[in-house]
């Protein structure tokens, strides 16, 4: 609308009155002046659509471009890049709000940024400085929050209303997705889980778990070998807070982890972590948390590259886990 505004008001209003050598002159200028201003038009208009274009290309470089940190093997320079590929990500997305890969790209990038560093390095300096950690953790949240709007987002763009729909059954908006959706399902979910995960004092997240999983037992359903087990790895932490379902939750867990283990072929070391983390604490099982750390401390990071660096950050942790072993175990090990 603005472009043609201006033509418009470059053009000026039309010629009238009688007939004079001028006016012939100002009729015959008339046609090449329209010509002229007709072009311009053409070339504004071109450079919308060439901006739209790269935009449009930016957008599908940057979405596909999770292979280059997956591999590194500098867990700190990647702490440092990915808030800038994460804010140019939401800058690129402000032009092209419904960019489906770009949607997902920013879910599962802050998501995993929050886990790996924010969230960790709460965890690790809690007993250093709890309000630091308190911080930390609020900041976690937050993070974990805008990955899951991010991926609410991007199921919109293919289920219009998912979103509200979500709220008011979320059983039934579920079954619209399918197995193109998994991705933005899993991602949506697991940042969400995380965030009420720490948000044991905010009753208006944690009544959002059936939400969740509706949205996780969805993408388990449609693919359950997702990114060799990666939703099978997630429901290890998540089960024992799933409320409503009969069975043994750690027992759940530990299926979920023998699957992981199974899909994942053994070389990610996030399963083994998780298990170790969630049910060998619960149960005390102090010589079960020691062989799993140890065999993800174990796991060769080179041996499957595009692992490389989510082994690293997880065997951060199991160091960390094994630092603290007298405080998670009642009684050692005889």
């Amino acid at each position: 609308m603005r472009i043609r505004a201006f033509f418009f008001r470059l053009a000026g209003p039309p010629i009238r009155g009688s007939y004079s050598p001028n006016r012939s002159r100002s009729l015959n200028k008339a046609p090449v002046r329209r010509m002229l201003l007709l072009t311009l038009l053409a070339f504004l208009v071109a450079g919308c659509s060439i901006k739209k274009i790269a935009i449009k290309n930016l957008g599908d470089a940057l979405a596909e471009s999770g292979e280059t940190y997956a591999s590194d093997n500098d867990p700190e320079l990647i702490r440092g890049a990915l808030p800038f590929s994460l804010k140019l990500i939401e800058s690129i997305l402000a032009e092209s709000p419904r960019h489906r890969g770009l949607l997902l790209a920013a879910s599962s990038g802050f998501m995993q940024y929050a886990f790996a560093f924010v969230s960790q390095d709460a965890d690790e300096m809690e007993q250093q400085d709890f309000a630091r950690a308190s911080e930390m953790r609020l900041r976690a949240r937050n993070l974990f929050l805008r990955a899951r709007d991010y991926g609410l987002r991007g199921l919109e763009t293919r289920h219009p209303n998912f979103p509200s729909d979500l709220n008011k059954d979320p059983l039934s908006a579920v079954k619209s997705a399918d197995r193109k959706d998994v991705p933005l399902l899993f991602w949506t979910a697991s940042s969400w889980g995380m965030a009420i995960i720490l948000s044991k004092d905010q009753p208006d997240l944690i009544v959002d778990q059936l939400l969740v999983e509706a949205l996780i037992d969805r993408a388990l359903e449609l693919d359950e070998a997702f990114n060799e087990g990666s939703i099978h790895s997630f429901l290890i932490m998540y089960e024992p807070v799933r409320r409503g379902v009969e069975g043994d939750p750690l027992e759940r867990a530990r299926g979920h982890f023998e699957r992981a283990m199974e899909l994942s072929g053994g070389f990610r070391a996030g399963p083994l972590v998780s298990m170790a983390e969630t049910v060998c604490i619960a149960e005390q099982n102090h010589g079960e948390f020691k062989s799993l750390l140890g065999k993800a401390l174990a796991i060769d990071v080179d041996e499957k590259p595009e692992y490389r660096l989510e082994n690293l950050i997880y065997q951060r942790r199991a160091r960390w886990l094994l630092s603290r072993i007298d405080e998670l175990f009642l009684i050692a090990e005889e």
